[in-house]
């Protein structure tokens, strides 16, 4: 480790101490301010820290994988000055035990089933905005960028470390009832930290994203991703697609989920390949009081078994399964039916939530099936600072790799 980013660390965890013995008045800054001064000393500071514990059972390996790690994300965000105020976050991930895992970078491949949370500390956030345009917010720097869903953008947030953007980012709501969204990425900060030679990746990517939500029913929303991968040429690519969802009251307390999506993607740039696939997601559910049913197929074309549907920006971890076994789609295609159930509690329980998910995968090109899975998530809000959660994923294999088990246990406290 570099006497830069040992400085840095130990500057953040003393920082984080200091912090947590500052009273809880202290976080409350104003948002506008009469000189530059001011904008700078009268901003908000927060907290962000999350422990976890993580235990991977994979079937190749006859060591279980056992990962305790601490997440800190300590940032401030000044006051507005003209129009202008910035953002500065730094983000510290330690491992807490024995590194009993592999990390991707500690070269403990062979021995453990991978568990991609490497210690590091960097900065995670830092921009400049500008919001003195009618409407429109402008923003230039290193940021958190979480689109939609996240199926095609996102922070990946359940991993330790961010996913963040280099880039420059304009959003507009001049419109009625219309928030439109361009960015453009010179570069990716990836999970797997700045020590990793995948860490970074050097881009020249356009990101679109229009939602209107005018409509009765729904919204709607169109995108094009147009990204330029300077690092994984098999990354380049150009999607357009459309997206609606909403939900409609049927009676009483009862209300009718409903989405549908869809995409057309092709490679472009410095992409060697030659393919033309397609996306759809299908779903729907009820939802009574605090029960919620839902299903789903979710399909990643395949171009004749060559070439496959990829989001390499986007939040994997939420999308076909929490065992993770489906981050990189198979040159066949995926499809995933699913079936999901879940619950909120009121009364003396509020706060509390239990998720079950039930997939079936199988080919999008030809007659395979890869395997199943099943999702379980007990998550308990506290209150407003603490939150805890108890989530389980087991994939059963049939073509596609091997038996898979995970159960994490998390401690969430943000101020």
């Amino acid at each position: 480790m570099t006497y830069t980013r040992i400085v840095s660390r130990n500057i953040l965890l003393a920082s984080t101490a200091a912090l947590l013995m500052i009273p809880q008045s202290v976080f409350a800054g104003q948002n506008q301010t009469k000189s530059l001064s001011d904008a700078v000393t009268s901003g908000k500071v927060y907290l962000k820290v999350r422990i976890r514990n993580e235990n991977v059972d994979q079937a190749n390996f006859a060591n279980k994988a056992n990962a305790l790690t601490i997440r800190t994300i300590f940032g401030y965000k000044t006051g507005s000055y003209n129009g202008f105020s910035g953002v500065l976050e730094m983000e510290d991930s330690r491992n807490l035990a024995n590194e009993n895992y592999n990390n991707t970078i500690n070269g403990k491949g062979n021995i453990y089933p991978v568990i991609a949370d490497p210690s590091h500390t960097e900065v995670n956030q830092a921009y400049l905005s500008y919001s003195g345009i009618n409407g429109t917010k402008i923003s230039v720097g290193r940021q958190s960028i979480n689109l939609g869903t996240q199926r095609f953008v996102g922070t990946v947030g359940w991993r330790q470390d961010d996913q963040n953007l280099d880039a420059v980012s304009v959003v507009n709501n001049s419109l009625p009832k219309t928030k439109i969204f361009y960015a453009f990425v010179w570069n990716v900060n990836r999970i797997f930290s700045n020590r990793s030679p995948a860490g970074d990746h050097s881009s020249r990517t356009h990101l679109f994203n229009v939602d209107y939500s005018g409509l009765k029913f729904g919204k709607l929303t169109a995108y094009a991703y147009l990204l330029d991968n300077r690092s994984v040429a098999a990354f380049s690519s150009n999607t357009f697609g459309v997206r609606f969802a909403g939900k409609t009251a049927i009676s009483g307390n009862a209300k009718l989920l409903y989405q549908f999506e869809y995409a057309n993607q092709t490679n472009t740039k410095n992409n060697p390949g030659n393919f033309s696939v397609n996306y759809f997601h299908i779903g729907g559910g009820v939802g009574i009081a605090g029960a919620v049913m839902k299903a789903g197929l979710e399909s990643l074309g395949s171009d004749n078994g060559t070439a496959s549907f990829k989001t390499p920006l986007a939040t994997l971890h939420k999308f076909n399964g929490w065992a993770d076994q489906f981050l990189k789609t198979p040159a066949t295609g995926l499809n995933d039916l699913y079936f999901t159930g879940v619950y909120k509690f009121n009364g003396a329980a509020k706060g509390l939530k239990a998720v079950a998910t039930y997939h079936k995968f199988t080919a999008q090109f030809g007659n395979q099936h890869y395997g199943n899975e099943i999702d379980l998530l007990l998550a308990y809000k506290i209150n407003r600072n603490y939150s805890v959660a108890v989530k389980y994923a087991d994939y059963t294999a049939d073509s596609w790799k091997v038996n898979v088990k995970k159960l994490w246990l998390t401690l969430g406290m943000k101020f």
